[in-house]
C-alpha cells in the first residue's frame, strides 16, 4: 500500500503520463478528467490527495460512499463524485443524493429510477451509459449491439441526457480493441464522453480518445 506522501507522488506520475499520452494523441490534456478511485480506502488515505488538489472520486458502493464523503466534502466543498460500480434501483435516492456523476447505467429500470430521483431532488448528473464490450456474462453492462439504441430509449422515453459510454474490458483481453470500439458506438449514439482505462491501461484509452480515466491502484497503491 501507498504511504500518504506516496500517494501524492503517484497521483503527479498519474498525470504526468495521461498528459504525455494526450500529448502524443494531439489532444489537450485538460480534455481528460482524472477519476481518482477511492473505493475501499478511509478518510485518511484520501485527505492527502484532496490537499494535492484532486477533486474528482470514484467510488463503487452507495453505502461506502455515504460513510466518508459527507464529512471530506465539507472540508473539499468542490468535490465531484462519480458511482462506478453497479447500482440498484433501491439505492437510486442515495446515490442521487450524494453523487454527480453515475458511470453504469445498463438497464431501463436504473434508468427510470435514476430520473425520477433527478427530478425529485431537481439534481442533474452527468450519467454515463456501461457498454459491456467483451459480452461477458459476470460483467454489468448493455451489450454492444443494444447500446446505441439504448441511449436513444433513456433519451427520448425516459429524457435523460446521457453524457457518455463506459466500459470495463476483460482483464485477459488487449483493451485497445475496445476501447476502439467503444469510442466507436459514442459516435453512433451521438455521445461526447468515453470512460475507459483503468491503473494497467489508462495511456492506452487516453490515446484512443477516453474522456475520463478510472485509476486506483496506480494512486492509492494495493487494497
Amino acid at each position: 500500500m501507498t504511504g500518504h506522501g506516496g500517494a501524492v507522488a503517484a497521483l503527479e506520475t498519474v498525470r504526468a503520463k495521461i498528459a504525455a499520452a494526450a500529448r502524443e494523441a494531439k489532444r489537450e490534456p485538460a480534455a481528460v478528467t482524472l477519476v481518482a478511485v477511492s473505493k475501499t480506502f478511509e478518510a485518511e488515505a484520501i485527505r492527502p490527495v484532496l490537499q494535492a488538489g484532486q477533486r474528482v472520486f470514484g467510488e463503487n458502493r452507495v453505502q461506502e460512499a455515504k460513510g466518508k464523503w459527507p464529512a471530506l466534502r465539507a472540508e473539499f466543498p468542490d468535490v465531484v463524485l462519480h458511482l462506478i460500480g453497479p447500482l440498484q434501483s433501491n439505492k437510486a435516492a442515495e446515490a442521487v443524493a450524494l453523487f454527480d456523476a453515475i458511470e453504469t447505467i445498463d438497464r431501463p429500470k436504473i434508468a427510470q429510477a435514476v430520473a425520477a430521483e433527478m427530478a425529485k431532488q431537481g439534481k442533474k448528473l452527468a450519467l454515463y451509459v456501461q457498454v459491456n464490450t467483451g459480452e461477458e456474462p459476470q460483467k454489468a453492462g448493455v451489450a454492444p449491439k443494444e447500446a446505441v439504441a439504448f441511449v436513444r430509449w433513456c433519451r427520448d422515453a425516459v429524457g435523460l441526457e446521457i453524457a457518455g459510454l463506459m466500459c470495463i474490458p476483460p482483464a485477459e483481453d488487449m483493451p485497445a480493441p475496445h476501447f476502439a470500439f467503444l469510442r466507436t458506438l459514442a459516435g453512433e449514439a451521438g455521445v461526447a464522453g468515453l470512460s475507459m482505462g483503468m491503473s494497467a491501461d489508462y495511456e492506452c484509452a487516453v490515446s484512443l480518445g477516453a474522456t475520463c480515466v478510472r485509476v486506483g491502484s496506480a494512486i492509492f497503491g494495493g487494497r
